[in-house]
Formats: structure tokens, sequence, C-alpha cells
């Protein structure tokens, strides 16, 4: 199995919070109303501040000239399942499913538990209610980009074609080697192109940038934070707090999605440090597809705004999962720019 990659760390620390804390039920970040239905805003995060500069030299990141809407919450097993049940309940020509998903099967316990049933020659995939909310994983960049092809063409049932999986915003067509996916690159919304993996420009900005104007200003970790995230399990959350370090351990290992509920990216983004890595659409090294704030078992080396990794885009590794960006038309981004969306306002690590 190809290893996920360490790139520019920083080295960070945490506490592992023992298991009997655990007790009791856990607040959280508002859930959408449906998690599969796309429209629904508590899915989304509005970034503003367009043409704000880069974090970082020599090789600035995090420069976005147009405003977006990133996911506030990583991409989870619920909605997986449910996108596999769309188009892999016959053959799964492209592995779309890991058996590794399945707690079961994985021998290191960290499938995100969607279990994968036949039925008469035909598969049927389902979550338990526990699993549902934390983030999928042994998902590859090549799952990701078919998953945003199939929110792309409005969620259809059918085997793996230009209609599901293999055209929308990434024109696919059977790409399986890493030669041919790293060659994939994203439609325009005049092209098509509805959602998507982020940039790693737009991951950054996300993440990092202190929503303060189109400034330079960037903190230091995810959380609005110059300081170290702690990995406590805390209820309520005390804030500046992510799901790495082996906090929870076995079984679940991640937190469910907004569970840090006051430790949100300026933007209202959560668990961008720690849960999942998550993918990028940028091509790293020339060979590689970018991957982003860390996972639960990182020691904190990948959760700041120094820290990154990269994989062949053919990865699936139980670290690994992604979120989605939404692709809307430019004219209505100006619109929502003007109308002052993006309000929150905070002092960045290179702020004045």
């Amino acid at each position: 199995m190809n290893t996920l990659k360490l790139l520019r760390p920083a080295v960070t620390g945490g506490t592992i919070l023992s298991l009997c804390a655990l007790a009791g039920a856990q607040t959280h970040a508002t859930w959408p109303a449906d998690w599969n239905d796309a429209s629904d805003a508590a899915l989304w995060a509005f970034v503003g501040n367009a043409g704000n500069p880069g974090d970082g030299s020599p090789d600035p990141v995090g420069q976005v000239d147009s405003p977006y809407a990133i996911g506030r919450f990583e991409v989870t097993a619920g909605q997986y399942a449910a996108f596999l049940n769309a188009v892999a309940s016959g053959a799964d020509p492209y592995g779309l499913y890991n058996p590794m998903m399945d707690t079961a099967t994985d021998p290191g316990g960290y499938g995100c538990n969607i279990k994968r049933t036949a039925d008469a020659g035909a598969y049927s995939y389902s979550v338990a209610a526990d699993w549902a909310n934390r983030p999928v994983n042994w998902v590859s960049w090549a799952d990701a980009a078919r998953y945003c092809n199939w929110l792309t063409n409005g969620q259809p049932e059918g085997d793996p074609t230009a209609g599901t999986t293999e055209d929308g915003t990434y024109a696919l067509s059977g790409a399986t080697t890493d030669t041919d996916l790293l060659a994939v690159v994203r439609k325009s919304f005049a092209a098509g192109a509805l959602y998507g993996i982020p940039t790693g420009d737009e991951w950054h900005k996300a993440a990092y940038h202190a929503n303060d104007g189109a400034t330079g200003n960037y903190y230091e970790y995810p959380t609005s934070s110059d300081a170290t995230p702690t990995s406590l399990f805390d209820d309520p959350d005390p804030g500046n707090s992510a799901t790495y370090d082996d906090m929870i351990g076995a079984p679940y290992y991640r937190t469910e999605a907004g569970e840090h509920e006051l430790s949100s990216s300026p933007y209202g983004t959560y668990d961008q440090g720690g849960n999942v890595a998550e993918w990028t659409e940028s091509v790293v090294l020339s060979d590689y597809r970018g991957l982003r704030g860390g996972w639960f078992a990182d020691a904190g080396e990948a959760l700041s705004a120094d820290g990154s990794a990269y994989g062949l885009p053919t990865l699936e590794d139980g670290t690994t999962g992604f979120r989605i960006v939404q692709i809307p038309e430019p004219a209505s981004l100006a619109l929502l720019a003007a109308a002052g969306l993006a309000v929150l306002t905070r002092r960045g690590r290179h702020g004045t």
C-alpha cells in the first residue's frame, strides 16, 4: 500500500485523554437537517475576502481570487454510503468501496464501519448511526473526484458512467492509474462543474485565513488560534481543540463532525485539523496529490499552517478522507460577497 508522506512538518504536541472521560452525550456544531441535501446551508461555509495575499514564502499558499463555499464538515461515512448505494449497488469497477472501510475487515480497526452486503447479486451499503456522522476514510483522490461528479450530476442512481461518476466536474472517463489521475483538472462552472475537491489554496484559506478582509493575516492553526490545539474531548468544547494524538482511541478513533463546536476556523469550518487528512486538487512534487490537516493518530506535525502531506491519487488509507467545495456561478458569488456574508473578523499571526 502506498504510504502517506509528510511535507514541511511543524511539530506540535497534544494531550491524550483517558477513555473514561468520554462517557455521556457530546455537543457538536449545528448539523444539516439532511446530510445528503446539498442545498442545506448548514453544510457550507462561505469564504469571501477575494484577492487576499497568500501565506508564507517563498511559495505562498491561500490566495484565492474569487469567493467560494466549502464544506463545513468532512464528508461523512453516511454521505459516502448514500453515494455507494446510488452508483455501486451492481458492479463496482473503480473500487469505490474498500473492504477496509468495515472495521471487522481492517486489521487496525480504523475503518469507518461502512458494511457491504450482497443480495441476489446486488450490493447494499449501510453504516450504523453512531458511525454515520464520522468522516469517511479509506478513500482515494479518485474516489473523492467521482463523489464530486456524482453530486454535480444531481446524485443519480446507476452504474458508473459519464452521467454518474465519470464526468461532471472532472473528466475521469475511466481513469484508474496514477498517471491518468494526475492529469485530471477541474472544469469551470461554465463547463458544468458544480462541486469539487478544494485546491490547496482554497483549503488553506478556509482553514487559516483570519477572515478580516483581503489581508495576508493567517492563524497558525485551523481553530482560530496561534496556540497549539489541545486534544481534549470535553463537553462543552473548551475551544482550540482538535481530534489528534489518538485522542479517543478504539473503536471510533475519529470524532463526529463538528464535535469541537467552539474550535472552528474563522470562516466556520470544522475539523480541518485532525480527524482525517483531507485530499486537495493540488499536484505536489509532480507525482502526488496534496493532503492537508493531519489525522487522528498524528502527533500534531501536520495540523499547523506549515504542515502538509501528499499521496499518490490511488492511495487509500485509514487516515485519509476529504471535504468538498461548491463551484457556483461567478455572478452569484459576487452577489454573495456584496451582501457581506463573511463578517467575522479576527487578528492573524501575520496581522498588524
